[in-house]
């Protein structure tokens, strides 16, 4: 018999405490309502809502303007942010549940000046209340998570510049990059003390990391340092701290076991990336995995998902620190009979 609510299952998971079945959850845009929707969330599925802030972010001083358009058959918005230094502006492309960058704010050497302007104008406040009626109303088979943002120099790099462009800047103009990341930095150990008092229980910040381009020796300067700042913070509050991983970690497993985040999400195992589970689990001894069920196996049978599902869930007995979640699409004419099936292997290793 069941004893705890999904929500009550991914709590007690990320707390290292016992439950009465392995948590079973899915990102709110990957999964339609619908009749299977709602048999999975009665067998135990928890949906991960992202999208409820706990903070207001306002540029004062800045103009922000957004036009959206066709271009031929896609739906663009170019926005622009006019800051006291000059104008800024980028593109983007709807696709889906997310969107593309189509043009990126940062084309030259000019801008830097600008997109400093931009930051320092950047002002954080509290917004708690939508937060704390959202978790009232949404009831017990769903958990709300809260965003930190990303690391500063994944922002530059990846959202602002582009690799190729990063790197070139990298090796031409690298002080005016780090100031853009100081800059970034100092606006972060702002948000940090809001989230800690915000009626939450846990939060994201960062990840998407690669080590073939982020490199390991940045990732140790640029980011484990950052999530150890706001760990602390959110220790101190009781809140609980997490990077979204998703890619190949064993270049810095060794780095962020040492760290103070509390839990490694969206983990993909072998045979995605290059750790198995077992390898994490050992390599991660005091982390809860937040694991992203392996992509490429969706593409299986069922039997091979019943099985995956099986061996994932045996590889963590006895641990406590398992919970099985889906962060990435699954095709559309799989994700009802993969979803069903994973939660019957789960329901069937409680009894």
């Amino acid at each position: 018999m069941k004893t705890m609510t999904p929500r009550q299952r991914v709590l007690a998971a990320l707390r290292h405490e016992p439950t009465d079945q392995v948590p079973f959850t899915i990102y709110e845009c990957k999964i339609p309502q619908c009749a299977v929707e709602r048999q999975l969330r009665n067998e135990g599925l928890c949906i991960v809502n992202r999208r409820i802030p706990v903070t207001q972010v306002v540029l004062p001083h800045c103009v922000t303007e957004s036009l959206t358009y066709d271009e031929s058959g896609h739906t663009r918005t170019r926005t622009v942010i006019r800051t006291p230094c000059g104008e800024l502006s980028f593109v983007t492309q709807a696709a889906g549940f997310t969107s593309w960058l189509i043009e990126r704010l940062f084309k030259g050497p000019e801008d830097y000046r600008r997109i400093r302007c931009m930051i320092r104008d950047e002002v954080v406040t509290a917004a708690y209340e939508g937060f704390a009626e959202a978790e009232k109303w949404m009831g017990q088979d769903i958990i709300l998570r809260a965003g930190v943002g990303g690391s500063p120099l994944h922002q530059i790099m990846i959202h602002w510049m582009g690799v190729e462009v990063f790197s070139e800047e990298w090796i031409e103009r690298r002080d005016e990059i780090l100031a853009l990341e100081k800059a970034l930095r100092d606006n972060l150990r702002k948000v940090y003390p809001i989230l800690a008092a915000a009626p939450i229980t846990h939060a994201n910040f960062g990840g998407n990391e690669v080590p073939e381009v982020m490199g390991p020796p940045r990732y140790r300067e640029f980011c484990l340092p950052l999530f150890d700042e706001c760990a602390q913070e959110f220790h101190r509050k009781g809140k609980l701290l997490g990077s979204h991983m998703d890619g190949n970690n064993k270049a810095w497993a060794a780095d962020v076991a040492k760290s103070g985040l509390d839990y490694v999400e969206a983990f993909t195992p072998w045979p995605d990336t290059d750790m198995t589970l077992e390898e994490a689990l050992k390599a991660w001894p005091d982390k809860v995995l937040w694991i992203n069920f392996p992509s490429s196996v969706h593409l299986s049978s069922i039997d091979v998902i019943k099985r995956t599902t099986r061996e994932l869930i045996e590889a963590a007995a006895g641990t406590h620190r398992l919970i099985l979640g889906i962060t990435e699409d699954i095709p559309a004419d799989r994700w009802q009979g993969n979803l069903l099936a994973i939660s019957e292997v789960i329901n069937e290793m409680a009894r």
